[in-house]
């Protein structure tokens, strides 16, 4: 039987005569009968029509290209995607219009199945030719991804087109990163993309001015700001550092909002000397518009004065801000000044600065208004301080039993008239918790003082000290009332009062009206931990040697806090493994990664996948693969994320070959042996090849 094709050649034949130009007329009056024309033109519409195409019958380049594209537009995705596998394993990759113009299609779709095909089709491009790809095409993907909740799609997306030495779109990573770190996996991914797109250009800059093109960048301060705030919510101090240093090496200028994520940052590390030089800046400014943003600044300092229990600062902040007034004007000669953000040392070989903008906010980037510990309030356009701050102030100088500075900061707010905050609150708060003697040292220094003070306050200390069986006490406080009672206003009018009547009036029991302050001081009382402050100075002080590499400071420090039995935290590991890093001691992390090991399984340590995350790649750049995949199975025991392509970046950046080519593991040494296992399972682990 003559085939099916013979059969059409022969048709097509007596259906068409040549033109005398060489072209093809349809036959008029010769050729085979009209029936036999009907039925030939009917098997070639029906051979071409059929969806299953027989190998012989293959349509030709332009068919397939033609369908895959009318089919996208009429949104027949089945049927385009069915046509575009035929093109590839036919021919291969389709030309870069078609290829991108299925990948923006597919972007467009609502179903996640079409998003993850397109994803699939970018890594098999990829693979092969990643010329191919367009980076507008690919951002649009991301984008879809990261609406749709899928993150790490997302961040490997946007990895390929900074691999292909592109700056992604600065708008489009924006609303990509608004996505990203509403999650705590995709806000680590949102940090190393920004960290990697930054470290991405400013690894082949040599000269300042091609600073130029990281521009669009530099003057996009609220993905920086978004990206920071989301290191600040899920804990990552380390890549909130590292963020920090980027924005000064690329000369962002930053805004009020950075200025209030920046304090969170310095507040959650303990770094105080950093907040202080800020507010150095701060103050030296005309005055301050947005203060509803700065209230978080200061919220941020006078918390670490209380952690760092230091109450003279913290008395002193308070009144600062109570002597602070209304701003007016904000120009001074006509120009604007900008506040510099301090991170390290002044010295700029080894510290960095941030310029801020004090009267820059960005509106498109919504930051939470409210007091992060409710410290500091705006009252009537002024920042005050809120009775909670005056709780921990008094919990703080009891505690010390420094009282001197409480009756102070009484003092100096009522001589330069600065508030309306009442002392006998105070005292009275005092005497409820059983702090006798502390409120007896405040009516002292407050008498001394010419502060005047009324009689109930003392007649309240004389029934707490009756109470109490405290005979001697309470002689020598109604001696001290009798010398005082000449100047006492209460006392003046009944010309009959003398120390029988007190006693008189102490017996009959004045009743003593608790206050919401009382009810705070309760509350604040069960969070006060008098060691909690050494915890922080050890911290703090190793932080300045690890940033000055110091490294033998930082670890007898470190010692110091272990003989005086003070428990390392996180940060203080943090703290070390970035000073080993910035001076390659891969060697000494080891050590320390052992000893992180073991307190984590003593349950005296919590795990930080911020830590651990940079264990990985420090290990990897030090080629520790033993090491890694302890770090990695500590990861994936926990259930953190293991960023795969990071690793695997870094990997075949720096041993891209490492026993590639090994064809036996005969002849080694037992050590030999099990460092080649370690890089065979981490490639594995990794899917590289």
């Amino acid at each position: 039987m003559r085939s099916l094709f013979q059969v059409c050649r022969r048709y097509r034949r007596l259906l068409f005569v040549p033109r005398a130009d060489g072209a093809a007329l349809p036959a008029t009056g010769c050729g085979p009968c009209p029936r036999q024309c009907v039925l030939a033109l009917k098997c070639i519409s029906t051979s071409t029509s059929t969806s299953k195409i027989l190998p012989w019958e293959a349509p030709s380049r332009e068919t397939l290209l033609w369908k895959i594209e009318g089919d996208m537009k009429d949104g027949n995705v089945e049927e385009a995607m069915q046509a575009f596998g035929n093109y590839k394993s036919l021919h291969g990759l389709p030309e870069p219009r078609v290829l991108n113009s299925v990948i923006v299609s597919l972007s467009y779709t609502s179903s996640r199945r079409w998003l993850l095909r397109a994803f699939d089709l970018v890594l098999s491009v990829y693979q092969i030719n990643s010329n191919l790809l367009n980076s507008v095409s690919l951002m649009r993907l991301a984008l879809a991804l990261v609406r749709d909740q899928m993150p790490v799609p997302a961040s490997t997306v946007l990895r390929i087109i900074l691999e292909n030495g592109i700056l992604p779109d600065v708008n489009m990573l924006s609303m990509s990163f608004m996505h990203m770190v509403k999650s705590q996996v995709g806000s680590f991914l949102a940090a190393d993309v920004l960290a990697e797109t930054c470290e991405c250009f400013l690894d082949h800059i040599t000269d300042r001015r091609q600073l130029k093109r990281l521009d669009p960048i530099k003057n996009n301060v609220t993905l920086f700001n978004m990206v920071l705030e989301s290191c600040v919510n899920f804990k990552c101090m380390i890549k909130a550092q590292k963020i920090l240093e980027l924005m000064s090496s690329i000369g962002v200028l930053a805004d009020v909002n950075t200025v209030v994520i920046v304090s969170r940052v310095f507040e959650m590390v303990g770094q105080r000397d950093e907040l202080m030089h800020m507010k150095r800046s701060i103050d030296s400014l005309t005055s301050l518009p947005f203060l509803q943003y700065y209230l978080h600044f200061y919220d941020s300092l006078l918390s670490l004065h209380f952690k760092y229990n230091d109450m003279d600062a913290a008395a002193k902040l308070i009144i600062d801000l109570h002597r602070r007034r209304k701003p007016h004007a904000f120009f001074s000669n006509g120009l604007r000044k900008q506040g510099v953000i301090q991170i390290g040392s002044g010295n700029l070989k080894t510290g960095y600065r941030i310029m801020f903008d004090p009267e820059k906010v960005d509106k498109g980037f919504v930051l939470d208004t409210e007091s992060q510990f409710g410290l500091v309030v705006l009252s009537d356009g002024n920042l005050l301080h809120s009775e909670k701050a005056l709780a921990k102030l008094i919990v703080g100088c009891a505690r010390a039993r420094n009282m001197h500075a409480l009756s102070s900061f009484f003092i100096t707010l009522h001589k330069e008239d600065l508030s309306r905050v009442c002392p006998l609150d105070a005292i009275n708060a005092c005497i409820q918790m059983g702090w006798l003697h502390a409120a007896h040292d405040i009516l002292d220094d407050l008498e001394a003082a010419g502060m005047p003070v009324g009689i109930s306050s003392y007649i309240h200390l004389l029934s707490a000290y009756e109470k109490e069986n405290k005979s001697e006490e309470f002689n020598d406080l109604l001696q001290q009332i009798q010398k005082i009672s000449s100047s006492m206003d209460d006392i003046r009018t009944d010309s009959s009062f003398t120390i029988k009547n007190i006693a008189k009036i102490v017996k009959d029991d004045m009743p003593l009206i608790k206050s919401s302050l009382f009810s705070t001081l309760i509350e604040e009382i069960k969070h006060y931990n008098p060691r909690d402050h050494l915890t922080l100075e050890f911290n703090n002080s190793i932080l300045f040697f690890c940033k000055a590499k110091m490294m033998e400071d930082a670890l007898c420090t470190y010692k110091r806090m272990r003989e005086q039995n003070i428990k390392p935290t996180c940060h203080t590991f943090c703290h070390i493994l970035c000073g080993y890093s910035s001076m390659g001691m891969h060697r000494e992390m080891t050590i320390l990664w052992g000893e992180i090991k073991r307190r984590v399984e003593y349950g005296e340590l919590d795990v930080d996948r911020d830590l651990l995350d940079s264990f990985v790649l420090n290990f990897l750049k030090g080629g520790y693969f033993a090491r890694v995949m302890e770090v990695i199975t500590c990861m994936l025991n926990h259930n953190m994320y293991c960023d795969k392509w990071k690793y695997r970046h870094v990997f075949l950046k720096l041993h891209k070959n490492l026993y590639r080519n090994l064809s036996s593991l005969h002849d080694k040494t037992e050590a030999q042996r099990k460092r080649i296992e370690d890089v065979q399972a981490f490639r594995l682990w990794a899917g590289i090849k």
